[in-house]
């Protein structure tokens, strides 16, 4: 992935909002796959273990008007998921875990989004949505930080990076298997960039 500005997309949002009417509608985005990876973390035997997991469809709605009125539908592949280490690969797609040959994907589909913390714009966006694991669907919230590429100029949003972190409960979703060597939250981090479509 290409390196970051500091100088959010958020700000330049509001910018346009104030200039231009003519971005009333949301814009679809797609991912550029070989920049994007959506990786997850757990702890195995007290020690930090990762692993990633490959998308298998986005919809990607930017509203550049109202941040608020964004959204987005993520599958994720749970069959193709890869550990560092491994020997916890298979334990970790079987019936007591992922289940992945009866639950084939994870899906997540934002509810709402909101401004980070105070209310401010520049402290990037809570993603709010219902995650799908193992035919169990649960409330989930990300933080999720939007950039441009660096140098580019302020209203430049064609070319945009993305962050999204959270973790979850294993235990919600029923994924509870080897509970004895594998702690209960499962971290996320998930990195990608999206071009604009239309």
């Amino acid at each position: 992935m290409t390196q970051l500005t500091r100088r959010t997309v958020l700000a330049s949002l509001i910018a346009l909002t104030l200039a231009s009417s003519a971005l009333a509608a949301p814009r679809t985005y797609q991912l550029v796959p070989e920049e994007t990876s959506v990786d997850f973390t757990f702890d195995l035997s007290g020690i930090s273990q990762s692993g990633t997991m490959p998308i298998e469809s986005a919809d990607i709605q930017i509203d550049l008007n109202d941040l608020l009125n964004s959204r987005v539908d993520v599958i994720l592949n749970v069959a193709k998921a890869r550990t560092k280490l491994p020997f916890a690969r298979k334990p970790m797609l079987s019936e007591s875990v992922l289940a992945a040959k009866e639950y084939p994907t994870i899906h997540f589909v934002s509810t709402s989004v909101q401004l980070g913390e105070g209310g401010r714009i520049s402290n990037g966006a809570i993603i709010n949505g219902d995650l799908t694991v193992r035919g169990v669907t649960m409330p989930i919230e990300l933080k999720a930080d939007l950039f441009r590429a660096p140098g580019s100029a302020a209203d430049s949003l064609d070319d945009l990076s993305i962050r999204l972190t959270g973790e979850l409960n294993r235990h919600d979703f029923g994924a509870s298997g080897f509970a004895d060597l594998v702690q209960d939250t499962v971290g996320l981090d998930i990195r990608a960039e999206i071009q604009r479509t239309q």
